[in-house]
């Protein structure tokens, strides 16, 4: 009996030995096959360089002038960080729940590998740190890195059961081959820069900020915990829809850690206590500072990277979304900052007063002020939504705009934060017809860098940009040019004094029907002899006028397209009226050549390109030139300052605030004859800056002067912007500060106007304005 059952314990123990053996064999042997690709069944392996240099999509950043991140590029939301800036609180949490013996194993954990067999997977993973950062970074079992790279497709890889168990192996060899050229902390940073957390948040430094707007260094052990644990599903333990299954998950992390005793596990069970504490944002186009600036930003970098990638090899081409490039741009943060808060707090009250001065009325109306019959249909028929909604119906009116009137859930803009409300598409069009818009735009006019951008009230929801997008009427800021014109071709100085009285145009001045003449704001004319200085400050059409009848129209355009307005100029009377229109962007470009003694600087937005390793793409400078005489630039930024200090200026109410003591500033209101604009430009020696605030349709505007003038609807917001620029003493070591304007050398003027008038070149004498 003995020697039966012996005879059986030895036939069990060679039967054993040789399928050890043999599975071993067979192991080794199918390692092997995939590793080289065997028959070119198993698919490739990436290459050395690859394992040196993988590609992982990265974001490409926009820095500020002044060394902030101001946005981002992406479509994978990832801004890597170094082992050194990881807090141990996200280490130890990601060792205790993903890889215990991380430290000691080389790429595979036995352990691990053997509680996973016995258990039949029920006690969890077996899979390393290492060997997930290789299926993440390698895509070895997401489409990407077979189906989309032949290369990587092998035969047996089109087979379900096989495919998942040549992925596996693969992630076995990579991961030792990624131990054997990366230390542990760079393997370790790397998993955390690569890995998915959910909502778009792609690597640790952006889940950070994602979840709890806190920086990796930062977070505490508890967040830590809940961010660890998004990595086993980060769908399944989504905080914004399950709240309870994140809660749950991020105590099984913190029990992890006591177990590996990391903390002690009292201590695990008072964290357990406490709630997730989120402050969840996704970052998106619709968020953060300057994103009208990062929109237009945005399409120059697309034509730049076009002329870079013409001259690069396929495989070194680069992609704004992808390449973690370095944008370094003009903008300042504070600037962008103080600019931001200004209009909001200006736009807000202006909204308030609109809506109450048109409180039970539609504020669509003609000419003579009635009501535009029709409006909203009409507005609607020029809208993508009802051109789709025409095509879908096969041009069935009926049933269009049955569908238009259909009310359903949607979110709108306002003041006090997002709406969630019950509207029908024509509901939504009468909400946003009734909302001004604006544009604001600051520029340092000796260098050309913008400093402040913002093309609207909101971009999430108002993607039109007012900055360069938007041409509108200018009124009355276009009048320094017509003067600055007179005094370039020597026709006036700001002492020389004409009449305010009417001016007719008629056939001789270009008109081909009947005459016009121009009318003072107020419709009335005081017959006073008035100097020009005073004349512009106080906006005077009527002496425009004359300096058109005198000029022509020709020599005011010239005189305005070389300092700076690009647009299309009318070349008929009304162009002294500012007629024509031009966009916020030119302005400041034009007002910035008077600052500048005269040299057109074109205003640039970027700086510098490079890779995210620092190599330097693309550098660019401001070009600069010589458009007007010096002489005739100074001369203008003393008549700009006439509306500030003349009694009864347009821009006298600046007086008001603090940024006038001590400074010499420049200013232009404008408003347009139906006050469908309201514009205002202020100019320093540092800084110019244009505002301009209306309805997006024409039709939309206030009823009267009080309210609908340039000095209302838009100047609060400049001095606004101004006090905070003046405020931050940062700024004013960098030069933005209170300051007298440039003068020519060689250059005197008898500012009082009674004595000599003109320009001596020879003179030595730089006499200050008073």
């Amino acid at each position: 009996m003995f020697e039966f059952e012996e005879g059986k314990y030895l036939k069990l123990i060679r039967f054993t030995y040789k399928f050890l053996l043999g599975s071993t064999l067979f192991a080794v042997l199918f390692i092997t096959a995939v590793n080289f690709n065997f028959l070119w069944l198993f698919g490739g392996m990436p290459s050395l360089y690859e394992l040196e240099n993988p590609k992982s999509q990265e974001a490409s950043l926009l820095i500020s002038e002044d060394g902030q991140e101001i946005g981002k590029y992406f479509r994978e939301n990832r801004h890597p960080v170094e082992f050194e800036e990881l807090s141990p609180a996200i280490i130890n949490t990601l060792m205790a729940t993903e890889d215990a013996r991380f430290t000691t194993h080389s790429g595979i954990d036995m352990r691990s590998m053997m509680r996973v067999v016995l258990s039949m997977g029920t006690s969890g993973g077996g899979s390393t740190i290492s060997q997930q950062l290789a299926k993440n970074l390698f895509h070895t079992r997401s489409i990407e890195f077979g189906e989309d790279d032949p290369l990587y497709m092998g035969l047996l890889m089109k087979i379900g059961g096989l495919k998942t168990a040549i992925a596996k192996v693969k992630e076995w060899i990579l991961a030792i081959k990624l131990e054997r050229r990366y230390t542990k902390q760079e393997i370790m940073a790397m998993y955390l820069n690569e890995v998915s957390f959910g909502n778009n948040a792609y690597g640790i430094q952006v889940a950070c900020r994602t979840y709890f707007q806190k920086d990796v260094k930062t977070v505490t052990l508890t967040e830590a915990a809940t961010l660890i644990g998004l990595l086993q599903n980060p769908s399944l333990y989504d905080p914004r829809i399950r709240p309870e299954k994140t809660l749950e998950r991020r105590n099984v992390v913190l029990g992890q850690l006591a177990k590996y005793d990391y903390i002690l596990r009292d201590e695990a069970e008072r964290l357990m206590e406490t709630p997730l504490n989120l402050k969840f944002k996704v970052e998106n186009q619709n968020t953060g500072a300057a994103p009208y600036f990062r929109e237009s930003v945005r399409k120059q970098i697309l034509a730049i990277i076009k002329e870079i990638n013409a001259d690069r090899p396929e495989d070194q081409q680069i992609n704004l979304y992808t390449s973690g490039l370095r944008i370094y741009t003009s903008i300042d943060s504070r600037m962008q900052k103080y600019a931001e808060e200004s209009i909001q707090e200006h736009m807000r009250a202006e909204q308030g007063l609109f809506n109450a001065h048109w409180k039970g009325r539609n504020p669509w109306v003609n000419e003579e002020m009635k009501e535009i019959k029709g409006f909203l249909k009409d507005a609607m028929k020029r809208t993508d939504r009802y051109r789709e909604l025409m095509a879908a119906y096969n041009n069935d009116e009926f049933k269009v705009w049955e569908e238009l009137n259909r009310k359903v859930k949607m979110t709108v803009f306002s003041y006090q934060g997002d709406i969630d409300t019950t509207m029908s598409s024509m509901d939504s069009l009468n909400y946003y017809k009734r909302i001004l818009n604006c544009g604001f735009m600051a520029m340092d006019p000796t260098n050309g860098h913008v400093k402040a951008w913002i093309g609207g009230i909101n971009y999430k929801y108002f993607k039109f940009d007012h900055i360069t997008q938007s041409r509108r009427q200018p009124g009355s800021t276009f009048k320094p040019f017509v003067y600055g014109a007179a005094i370039e071709n020597e026709l006036a100085t700001p002492c020389d004094e004409l009449i305010d009285e009417p001016v007719t145009f008629g056939e001789e001045d270009g008109l081909t029907t009947g005459t016009w003449t121009p009318q003072n704001s107020d419709g009335k004319y005081s017959y006073e002899k008035l100097k020009l200085r005073r004349a512009m400050a106080l906006s005077i059409n009527t002496i425009s006028a004359k300096l058109m009848k005198e000029m022509g129209p020709q020599k005011i355009a010239d005189f305005a397209h070389k300092a700076g307005i690009t647009s299309p100029l009318y070349e008929g009377p009304s162009l002294c009226l500012g007629a024509s229109e031009v966009s916020v962007f030119e302005q400041v470009a034009g007002y910035s050549t008077f600052a500048n003694l005269g040299e057109r600087i074109e205003p640039i937005m970027i700086l510098k390109i490079t890779d995210k390793v620092g190599n330097v793409l693309r550098e660019f400078s401001p070009t600069a030139k010589a458009a007007i005489k010096p002489e005739t630039a100074y001369l203008m930024t003393y008549m700009l300052q006439g509306a500030v200090q003349e009694p009864g200026g347009t821009a006298e109410g600046l007086k008001r605030t603090s940024i006038v003591a001590e400074n010499e500033i420049g200013a232009k209101t404008g408003t347009t004859s139906n006050y469908s604009d309201g514009w205002f430009m202020g100019v320093t020696q540092k800084l110019v800056a244009g505002v301009w605030v209306g309805g997006d349709d024409r039709s939309i505007h206030f009823r009267t002067l009080a309210l609908g003038q340039g000095a209302k609807m838009a100047m609060p917001a400049y001095a606004k912007f101004m006090e905070k620029v003046y405020s931050d003493q940062t700024l004013a070591i960098e030069g933005y500060r209170k300051m007298p304007f440039l003068k020519p050398e060689k250059f005197v003027f008898d500012f009082t106007c009674s004595g000599k008038v003109g320009i001596d070149s020879s003179a030595i004498q730089n006499t200050n304005v008073q």
